[in-house]
């Protein structure tokens, strides 16, 4: 995965940066974070009839841009205490080939910025790398979620969107699902994206996607 950033977004205040601390504690001691299994439920509430969307330009499909999604505050920053991700958010925009770009980087995720933002109405998209030659990448145990995981999504405005994860899903990049992924919804939703499957050392990719769902639960203040 390969691509450009945005600029970074700001972190958390003070008070907000430790409720998270106590939530990375707290569910991971409950999750256990080191035997985490892969689970592939079907979830009736996320994951129903496939919408039809048209699919834009691009090897990934742009996220529709609902009308209003500036009203929600910009992300900043993302906790996933069950697999222990904690990081900032930058921007991510697309590519000259109009394709959803990745974070330049293994160290941060990135969300989707001309789509839903985490909270609106829509798929809000958050993308990070599995790894590198060097380095795991952020999202290197996304595989591991389980459906009621929590994620916890930080805004400029120091409110916290809470997201239930409902399902983890692997796709061939071949055939991935554009309108599961990226179609619309008429709830906040999210969806964590990250590579996995085989890696081909001839294209020195990997063959599929990681998909992780999730539905807001609350907001935080």
């Amino acid at each position: 995965m390969k691509g450009r950033h945005a600029a970074p977004g700001g972190r958390p205040a003070g008070g907000t940066i430790a409720l998270l601390a106590g939530l990375l504690v707290t569910f991971t001691g409950a999750a256990g974070i080191g035997t985490a299994a892969w689970r592939d439920d079907h979830v009736q509430d996320e994951l129903g009839p496939v919408p039809r969307v048209a699919v834009p330009h691009g090897r990934i499909a742009a996220v529709p841009d609902p009308a209003g999604h500036a009203q929600v505050p910009r992300p900043v920053y993302l906790i996933i205490p069950a697999i222990g991700v904690s990081t900032r958010l930058i921007g991510l925009g697309l590519t000259a080939a109009g394709a959803m770009a990745v974070p330049g980087t293994t160290k941060v995720a990135g969300w989707y910025d001309r789509g839903p933002r985490p909270g609106g109405i829509g798929p809000a998209v958050i993308a990070g790398h599995v790894d590198s030659y060097r380095r795991e990448g952020i999202f290197a145990r996304l595989h591991d979620l389980r459906p009621g995981d929590r994620a916890f999504v930080v805004r400029a405005n120091n409110t916290i969107a809470v997201f239930r994860i409902t399902a983890v899903r692997l796709y061939r990049k071949s055939g991935f699902p554009f309108g599961a992924v990226y179609g619309p919804v008429p709830y906040p939703a999210l969806r964590l994206i990250t590579c996995g499957g085989s890696f081909d050392y001839a294209t020195r990719s990997y063959l599929s996607n990681v998909v992780a769902y999730g539905i807001e639960t609350s907001t935080r203040r």
